[in-house]
């Protein structure tokens, strides 16, 4: 079952009307890659994976799966399968006949589409419950019915609508670590759609953070984590503090940016110009508290709201012209020296941990 597929979609767009949903992108999901399509509601990734799948039709541009350009065909011939947010399964028939559907639809025989679907069910460890009916499981259960019905046809890709988005907390946890097994055993290519970056994070080979219709970064999970291309993506992935300022001095090493209150910060030297508009991003959890900072590398706030976390206590900070900035503390580090709300806080950080952002293509 290694029939896997590089999707290769090229300078893809879809217009409704006068609105551009998905604005050009071009994105090679490598064969047998985990890729997560991340971004907030309204960004477009819904209707690429849709796009992928054949449900939406392509304004302009090109879908490849292998070396096979399925732009123009029916959803059925593209060797792709989709599982659907709301499962979509059939209430008045047992699970058996809901995996087998696809199947039935072709025209197999019905002795070879049950042994199929049954086969599928074991796969999915749920052949105990193969005369149930969907009301009868659990969320959970439903979920990996409607798996085993997007599988039976033996895609070559499998596009998953944010499939886990139905479910408790603690089962998406286990639903997770069951997606990703399931994906490297089968090793064919999962496209999954998620508004959760957690989710894309512990799942993904491959993350592509979308906005408005772009794609603002495609990259592994830590390249996205460690070095946001953008502003966007260091704010949505929610682990950096972003500065946004104009450029006012630079040399071979370094640049001085200045935010609109007047407060100047230093970052590695990069192609802005002087006078240029620049954002900054610096992790929450490389923040230090109360030591002296060196010149740019700092500033002196007012704490606005502590949270605590468990192994971590995060304190919101604000001064220097900058709202809501957030330092991550451990907790020994934190109740070794606590601080209350509203206590002035000197905060400072190291020159290696400041990144210089691109804009937004």
């Amino acid at each position: 079952m290694t029939k896997a597929a590089e999707i290769d979609i090229a300078s893809v767009s879809k217009v409704y009307g006068t609105t551009t949903a998905v604005h050009s992108i071009s994105l090679k999901i490598p064969a047998g890659s985990y890729c997560c399509l991340l971004g907030p509601s309204g960004c477009g990734k819904t209707t690429t994976l849709r796009m992928i799948a054949g449900h939406e039709t392509i304004t302009t541009g090109d879908v490849l799966l292998g070396n096979k350009n399925v732009t123009d065909l029916a959803p059925a011939e593209r060797g792709t399968a989709m599982m659907f947010q709301s499962y979509a399964l059939f209430p008045h028939l047992d699970l058996v006949d809901n995996v087998a559907f696809s199947l039935k639809m072709k025209g197999i025989d019905k002795e070879t589409r049950r042994a199929k679907a049954m086969e599928m069910l074991k796969l999915m460890q749920l052949e105990a419950y193969a005369s149930r009916r969907p009301a009868q499981l659990s969320g959970g259960q439903q979920q990996r019915v409607a798996l085993a019905r997007a599988l039976i046809t033996d895609p070559e890709a499998l596009l998953l609508d944010e499939p886990l988005s139905a479910l408790d907390p603690f089962l998406k946890v286990r639903m997770r670590a069951e997606l990703k097994k399931l994906q490297t055993s089968l090793g064919i290519t999962f496209v999954h759609v998620t508004h959760s970056q957690e989710e894309a994070m512990a799942l993904a080979d491959i993350v592509v953070v979308m906005n408005d219709g772009r794609i603002e970064q495609a990259a592994p999970p830590r390249t996205v984590f460690e070095r946001p291309a953008t502003a966007f993506v260091a704010r949505f992935m929610g682990d950096h503090n972003v500065i946004s300022g104009r450029v006012t001095d630079k040399d071979d090493t370094s640049l001085t940016l200045a935010v609109a209150a007047g407060a100047s910060f230093s970052a590695p030297a990069d192609t802005v110009e002087i006078g240029q508009p620049v954002d900054i991003a610096i992790r929450t959890d490389r923040v230090t508290v109360g030591a002296e900072t060196a010149a740019g590398y700092g500033f002196t706030g007012t704490i606005s709201n502590i949270e605590y976390r468990g192994s971590s206590v995060k304190l919101a900070v604000s001064g220097a012209g900058i709202e809501d900035f957030t330092a991550i503390l451990s907790d020994k580090v934190f109740f070794a020296q606590p601080v209350k709300i509203g206590e002035a806080i000197q905060l400072s950080w190291n020159a290696e941990d400041v990144i210089v952002l691109g804009r937004p293509h």
